[in-house]
């Protein structure tokens, strides 16, 4: 008779590649041999083997190919006539055997299911069909009262949990509780068998050791988990760092280059002071290599030889420079129209009148650049 079975494991970050187009592909061992407990419809539980002879038979190894992949178990098998209401995606035909496991590829292609695999829905659960006789015996270690046979997949689900090793994330099959789609008459198991604690052997039923087995298995799969979450975070954390100190540089590089518009203004408050200082220095003064201030205090000394600068500020140095140059304009002085002592005292007291203004002046010009 045939039952329904779901096979369950485990998808992680390190099998799914992302296409350029958003959709997800990973390469999934959805199912391998071994005993496993299964919860019939009845309330009883069988220890069903899959036998590596009947696991790999060809028509099961080609039943997983080209089968969609759903969110969550449908109510019904999948088939052409509801394909669009519960495919999100499809297996690939690459299905084949390896390291005595069941392998295939597969691609999520629905967006709202993208979503929630990224979001953590990351188990895999594998429907299929099989035939499941009565015969006892033994695989692995493991005790069994029924064979499946004649398994035929029909759907792979992303379900939100499964009981599983971590071999079989994305590895593998399952070692947890599947139900019969229908009631099977078959009587359940009375296998005991070894379980082994703190170095001890207690003899225990089949079905107790493998939901022990299974537990300890999703305890070791969140501990691999919670790992690669740790390594994410400090990648994370030091990218930050990262980003914050590039942050930095930038910022102090803009705080040190020179705008177009502050150069421009620059060069041309540089040439209006050379071809002032002209005036005092002559063309043949060497302006290469002088600051402003020089320049300024030189032209200051040309016409006035007991100036002393000693303690002046710039804001003094500048106004006696523009008040000198204004007296020069308003006059007609040129380098070589001397600037004699008789000269001076005359104007002496205009131009220092004329520094107080443009003191002044600057004065109020620098408070409003502080505003």
């Amino acid at each position: 008779m045939k039952v329904q079975r779901y096979d369950k494991s485990l998808i992680t970050d390190q099998d799914i590649t992302e296409t350029k187009e958003g959709y997800l592909t990973v390469r999934a061992p959805v199912t391998k041999p071994g005993v496993f407990p299964y919860m019939r419809a009845d309330g009883e539980m069988t220890m069903e083997a899959k036998l590596p002879s009947e696991l790999f038979a060809d028509s099961t190894i080609q039943s997983v190919n080209a089968k969609p992949v759903t969110d969550n178990h449908p109510s019904e098998p999948v088939t052409a006539a509801n394909y669009q209401k519960y495919s999100k995606g499809m297996t690939h035909t690459d299905a084949a055997v390896k390291d005595n496991m069941l392998f295939v590829s597969f691609t999520i292609t629905d967006s709202a299911t993208i979503k929630k695999v990224k979001a953590g829905k990351r188990e895999l659960s594998l429907g299929f069909e099989a035939d499941v006789k009565s015969e006892s015996g033994t695989y692995d270690g493991m005790q069994y009262d029924s064979v499946q046979t004649n398994m035929l997949i029909n759907h792979l689900a992303i379900v939100d949990k499964g009981r599983v090793g971590p071999e079989a994330s994305i590895r593998g099959d399952s070692i947890a509780f599947m139900m019969d789609a229908q009631p099977n008459k078959q009587g359940g198991s009375k296998n005991m068998t070894k379980l082994k604690i703190d170095s001890k052997e207690y003899e225990v039923d089949s079905a107790v050791k493998s939901r022990i087995d299974a537990l300890e298995a999703q305890l070791e799969a969140a501990t691999i988990k919670a790992g690669n979450a740790d390594k994410l975070e400090g990648e994370r954390d030091a990218l930050q760092a990262q980003l914050e100190d590039k942050t930095q540089e930038l910022d102090d590089a803009k705080e040190k280059a020179i705008t177009e518009d502050k150069l421009d203004a620059a060069v041309e408050a540089r040439t209006e002071l050379i071809t002032s200082a002209k005036t005092f220095l002559g063309d043949s003064f060497e302006f290469k290599g002088k600051t402003d201030t020089q320049i300024k205090l030189d032209s200051i000394a040309s016409v006035k030889k007991d100036f002393k600068a000693d303690g002046k500020s710039d804001d003094y140095i500048n106004a006696f420079y523009d008040a000198l140059t204004a007296q020069v304009e308003a006059q007609g002085f040129t380098a070589d129209a001397a600037f004699n002592s008789g000269n001076l005292k005359t104007k002496e007291k205009e131009v220092k009148e004329e520094i107080e203004k443009k003191k002044a002046a600057r004065l109020n010009l620098n408070k409003k650049g502080d505003k």
